[in-house]
């Protein structure tokens, strides 16, 4: 095989050298490369992101494949202009590619594959960041929305350098996202895709920041080392079924299938691995170290890759030792770069065992020396039969090479080689899937022992399992089961209110019943009431369904937040309302409200119609709202005949296989919609409401003597604030549904 990398960093050195123990490779050229990779293959003046000049080279060099090593080029559209002229290439799209370049377009595909990750904010504004700040907390996590060299992220717990990162964004003329702060080691995975299929390399851990002791500010990478023999067993067969495949699998739905290099940044959290970012491309200077390792051929691993044909069981080689690479920095290293200094001792360094030395920021002089071109200048890479053999390794390399300025942080995985590095531990269990570990949502829920179920996925109130003799993720039903679990202010409380969960599922079975009724029948997502006997009365068997990430809200009458919103600005979401209206005003007609889901324990997030286009398309976006309007209109009329009020009712859709939209979820419950007593409706005062408002007045009471705004965990709850609850959901079925609730097993 012939084949092109483009870059010239130090990641597309170690491609090259990588592909040079290939067989199969017989040729190997570079665009625009550096000094150092001429000992590996032709390099070609061409700028990587000039998508006419790379199919040019790539025709002229009669390559079999092309490999994209940055960025720059997947979102300038170079590996879109290769395929249309007819050329191979690893590397995804630019609008797969698109993972990488905007923060939030991530988060939202997150959320739409059910991907474990920070509850987020997207901000455009200060006014918005300091809200999420509020929101969030410190230390603070904000990111570039765009491509920052590995450098638009900060995280600290001064707000004031917080804010200073978000506005200086916003002055390039961007946007950010603000997260909560993930807490655990991080990890860096890369996962080979080929739109359908995926492979895991092995995971690396790298260095942000400039200094010893992750001090400083955060850099493209220090060092990194692999293997991490720290991660609990399991970690990356969860991570390949919970993220790499769920997100791949949405990436072809939305008709940008992903080929490539996923980079998953996790971390490792009490609630399992978290995602923290994707890139779209090798990691620098993880991919020094991964790639010292891999004993599988390069070359037609991603050339199969890029042909579609990797096949969902590839099994890799991988040597036993272990790799360290330590990154040597110039002058002024993040701010800035020194050029110029003349670099000695890289043949010393060669020279030693188990040393190799890969090229970044570097240049040639007419007189053949190497001198600095930029901030991270080499990677001196170590490999040995342990962690600290390689370590000294590295190290020894590095002390070797010179340069004015030159700097490099000493402690690249010393705390792993001392085995000092703390993975939390495991909320609700102790092992991996279906043995009461929560892979993503409410880490707190305990998972049950289902015979032919596999648990999956726990929320705050609901868990869900999937059949245990179908691939993970990839079964047609699912079994949604409702606990006895009460939330309030974000808080999942206890104790739970007995019976509740089955209140909720009896509930939603009759709504769901009677709104399939007559010609505007809504279409939803229950399959069978056929549940194991532990979980009778409280559960049912549904379509599994690509659920949109957007939460469906109607509004008949102005209350809540949809009030405070009304007094301060005249609208609510965005859409203005008459004047005059007070606490409990009824709309004629009612609005559509959305918001964007948020993850557990985080606020859902109240956005406008404009922004759920923007979101999720205008013609989606349009059926969302027709379709939850209908909803409302029938349910509120069904309900004013049993004498309540429905005011708004939350509900959420999805898509079934054959593109229709279903009503999925839990509907029309005290949980997800506001009903009052009809008798003792009165507009202008708040209304007793049938849901959990004793839970709501008793923490906000001086009895309970909990402070909202404190951070803490609310107290458990007393015995008459539980059953007068359980009362109140119980009177809200039963006033519905004209029947008499018997709690199941009674």
């Amino acid at each position: 095989m012939k084949i092109l990398v483009l870059g010239n960093g130090g990641r597309e050195h170690a491609l090259l050298r990588a592909l040079s123990r290939d067989p199969q490779v017989r040729e190997l050229h570079a665009a625009p490369g550096n000094a150092g990779m001429a000992d590996a293959a032709t390099l070609h003046p061409v700028v990587a992101t000039d998508a006419d000049a790379v199919v040019a080279l790539a025709g002229r060099l009669a390559v079999d494949l092309v490999v994209v090593g940055p960025e720059d080029p997947l979102a300038a559209g170079v590996a879109d202009a290769l395929r249309e002229a007819g050329i191979a290439v690893f590397g995804p799209s630019r609008a797969a590619a698109q993972l990488e370049a905007s923060k939030a377009f991530a988060k939202e595909v997150m959320t739409a594959a059910g991907v474990p990750t920070a509850g987020a904010r997207v901000c455009t504004t200060q006014a918005e960041a300091e809200a999420a700040f509020a929101e969030f907390g410190a230390p603070h996590v904000v990111k570039d929305d765009g491509l920052a060299a590995g450098k638009g992220v900060v995280v600290t717990s001064d707000r004031a350098e917080a804010l200073a990162h978000a506005a200086a964004c916003f002055a390039a003329g961007g946007a950010v996202v603000v997260e909560d702060f993930l807490d655990g080691p991080e990890v860096s995975l890369f996962v080979l895709c080929d739109g359908t299929d995926a492979v895991p390399l092995t995971p690396a851990q790298d260095f942000k920041r400039i200094h010893d002791g992750d001090a400083g500010p955060n850099t493209g990478g220090m060092g990194a080392y692999t293997p991490l023999e720290w991660l609990p067993a399991g970690f990356v067969d969860e991570v390949m079924d919970r993220v790499a495949r769920p997100v791949l699998a949405e990436m072809a739905r939305r008709g940008t299938p992903f080929t490539g290099v996923l980079f998953i940044g996790l971390a490792v959290t009490a609630k399992g691995p978290e995602v923290i970012e994707f890139n779209v491309r090798f990691g620098d200077p993880e991919t020094q170290a991964v790639l010292a390792r891999l004993e599988t051929p390069l070359g037609g691993l991603l050339a199969d890759a890029a042909a579609g044909r990797l096949g969902a069981d590839r099994a890799l080689d991988w040597s036993d030792d272990v790799a360290v690479d330590v990154v040597l920095a110039s002058a002024g290293y993040p701010a800035t770069s020194s050029s110029g200094d003349v670099i000695t001792g890289v043949e010393d360094a060669l020279a030693l065992e188990g040393v190799d030395v890969l090229h970044a920021g570097i240049a040639r002089t007419e007189d053949g020396n190497l001198v600095t071109a930029g901030g991270r200048v080499l990677a001196v890479v170590g490999r040995g039969e342990d962690l600290a053999q390689a370590r000294a390794r590295a190290y020894a390399g590095a002390e070797c090479i010179r340069f004015d300025g030159a700097q490099h942080r000493t402690d690249i995985a010393l705390k792993a080689e001392r085995g000092e590095i703390a993975v939390p531990a495991r909320a609700g269990g102790t092992g991996g899937t279906g043995q009461g570990v929560a892979r993503g949502g409410f880490a707190g829920a305990q998972a049950l022992d289902l015979p032919g179920w596999r648990h999956v996925y726990s929320g705050k109130v609901r868990d869900l399992y999937e059949p245990a003799d179908a691939a993970p993720g990839e079964s047609e039903t699912l079994l949604v089961v409702a606990s006895d679990r009460i939330s309030a202010y974000d808080h999942v409380l206890e104790p739970p209110i007995p019976d509740k969960g089955a209140v909720l599922t009896q509930l939603s079975l009759w709504w769901f019943e009677r709104l399939a009724e007559g010609e505007d029948a809504v279409a939803h997502h229950v399959v069978s009431t056929d549940v194991p006997e532990a979980v009778a009365g409280r559960a049912m068997v549904v379509k599994r369904l690509a659920m949109h990430p957007i939460e469906c809200i109607a509004r008949g009458y102005v209350t809540g937040s949809g009030l405070a919103e009304y007094r301060e600005h005249g609208t609510v979401t965005g859409i203005p309302l008459p004047e005059g209206l007070v606490d409990g005003s009824r709309l004629e007609p009612a609005v559509f409200t959305p918001s964007a889901k948020a993850e557990v324990g985080e606020h859902d997030e109240n956005i406008t119609y404009e922004q759920t286009v923007e979101r999720v398309g205008e013609d989606v976006a349009a059926a969302l709202r027709d379709a939850t309007l209908a909803v409302y209109t029938r349910a509120e009329a069904i309900a004013r005949e049993a004498g309540i009020i429905l005011a708004d009712t939350k509900v959420e859709f999805g898509v079934d296989p054959t593109g229709e939209l279903v009503l999925g979820d839990e509907v029309l419950t005290p949980d997800s919609s506001r009903f009052w007593d009809a008798e003792d409706y009165e507009p202008g005062r708040a209304q007793a409401s049938f849901d959990k408002q004793f839970v709501r007045d008793w923490l906000t009471s001086p009895a309970s003597g909990w402070d909202k705004a404190s951070g803490e965990a609310p107290p458990s709850l007393p015995a008459d604030v539980v059953e007068k609850t359980r009362a109140r959901y119980v009177e809200a079925y039963e006033r519905l549904t004209g029947r008499t609730f018997v709690a199941p097993g009674a």
